[in-house]
């Protein structure tokens, strides 16, 4: 498919380390939203008999989710498997094996960033939202931050590597 979107010249002004990047703060955030669900014990009489471990359950999913973000990150910043698997406690081969198909989901998604549905007409994106409509993630990230009381204003969008003028131009096919 090589139609455009309006999202494919913004995405293009990011370069793949800031959607890479873009994508664990989003996966960070429901992380934290998640973990603070467990925190206040006032609804524990509502919650029925097995809710919290449903909640805790919930939680280590979206963990799994931002461990794998952050590999991806972490490969496109350009960390070797070696880097990364002495913070999983593993060697890098099976680091590699372990994230093989999230980077390969990854690699694919910018070759096809979105498919068509069922139907044939409706676009369906293949990246995640916060790497498909970069400039989306960065408002949003950039308020939840600030509703967190991180101190910077754009706590999320100040400290990403953005493409250079002549990679933006190259990277939007029309």
């Amino acid at each position: 498919m090589t139609e455009t979107t309006p999202y494919d010249a913004d995405r293009a002004r990011f370069t793949r380390q800031a959607l890479a990047r873009l994508v664990l703060c989003d996966h960070a955030v429901d992380v934290a939203d998640s973990a603070r669900g467990l925190v206040a014990t006032e609804n524990d009489p509502d919650t029925g008999p097995g809710g919290r471990v449903s909640q805790a359950f919930q939680l280590v999913e979206l963990a799994q989710r931002a461990l794998a973000s952050a590999v991806i990150y972490e490969r496109e910043r350009g960390s070797s498997w070696s880097e990364i698997a002495q913070y999983l406690g593993i060697d890098a081969a099976e680091a590699g094996a372990r994230f093989a198909a999230d980077l390969d989901g990854w690699d694919k998604a910018f070759d096809a960033p979105y498919r068509l549905d069922e139907t044939g007409r409706k676009r369906v994106p293949q990246l995640p939202t916060a790497a498909y409509d970069p400039s989306w993630a960065c408002d949003q990230l950039d308020l939840w931050a600030r509703l967190q009381r991180i101190d910077r204003h754009q706590a999320v969008s100040s400290g990403l590597v953005m493409a250079a003028p002549e990679e933006e131009s190259s990277s939007v096919t029309p």
